[in-house]
């Protein structure tokens, strides 16, 4: 009977200190804040058009939609119009790039890796200062080509309900592909915006 309490007080004496050792990191700040960590001066934001540079058309809109829409969903900053913005996002669409990545026993391509670039800037509107500045942001999908037989399904929830659709492309599959990689970034470039750490 005295092992057993003796082993039963071991236990809760052990029990107590894990406690206290993990307690005081958990505590600490390891936990989600809905906070900025962008300059509190910065309330407003403005989302200029992106610029095509690509030799595809029907990108700019849906890249530039889609990071409007992320801005204002999340609400942390305002979406306005230029010359009232604290921060101006600019861009430019660089390219589209289709890749083959997975091939079949006839060496024909099932399997493509679409990467679309773009160039982006983040300026203070009141001084003019440079915040952020990335030449080449990538945003990537792949797809399935029809001879497959598979989906490209890999958006989980409701997010395709909001993907702008891309229609420059013969297949279906193609333009949710090209749609999933602007979304990605335009996701990238919102949260270098609002957690530039």
């Amino acid at each position: 009977m005295c092992a057993k309490k003796t082993n039963l007080t071991r236990k809760i004496r052990f029990s107590c200190l894990l406690l206290l050792l993990l307690i005081p990191p958990a505590i600490s700040g390891c936990a989600y804040t809905t906070k900025l960590s962008l300059d509190p001066k910065y309330q407003t934001v403005a989302v200029a058009g992106f610029y095509n540079k690509s030799s595809e058309y029907d990108f700019q809109a849906p890249l530039t939609n889609a990071l409007i829409r992320k801005f204002i969903t999340d609400g942390r900053l305002k979406v306005v119009r230029p010359e009232e913005a604290d921060l101006l996002i600019e861009g430019v669409i660089l390219d589209y790039q289709r890749k083959g990545l997975t091939y079949d026993v006839r060496d024909e391509t099932i399997q493509f890796l679409i990467v679309v670039t773009a160039g982006v800037r983040v300026t203070d509107q009141k001084t003019g200062k440079i915040l952020w500045q990335d030449e080449l942001m990538a945003g990537e999908s792949t797809f399935f080509s029809r001879a497959a037989g598979q989906t490209s399904d890999r958006l989980r929830g409701n997010v395709e309900a909001y993907l702008l659709p891309v229609r420059s492309f013969p297949s279906d599959e193609e333009n949710r592909a090209v749609s999933e990689a602007i979304e990605q970034l335009a996701s990238d470039i919102f949260y270098r915006t609002v957690e530039p750490w």
